[in-house]
């Protein structure tokens, strides 16, 4: 009987903000201060799941994105 293999971690998507939510609607505002990003410059570490790129997504003329291991 063999033993299960750990699954490989999934990788981590890096946010930077670099533009500022001032003059943007309501709802961009909350999607950036749902991923955590507290103003331009801020970085943060997210999970890259469907939820955390569909957030990414619609704030994506306001942030950086890149993929990092875990």
């Amino acid at each position: 009987m063999s033993t299960p293999k750990a699954a490989a971690p999934k990788a981590k998507l890096v946010v930077t903000q670099k533009r500022s939510v001032i003059g943007q609607p309501e709802r961009v505002r909350v999607t950036v201060a749902g991923l955590g990003l507290r103003g331009p410059g801020s970085t943060v570490k997210v999970a890259n799941t469907p939820s955390f790129r569909g957030a990414v997504r619609k704030v994506l003329h306001l942030v950086n994105v890149e993929e990092s291991d875990g």
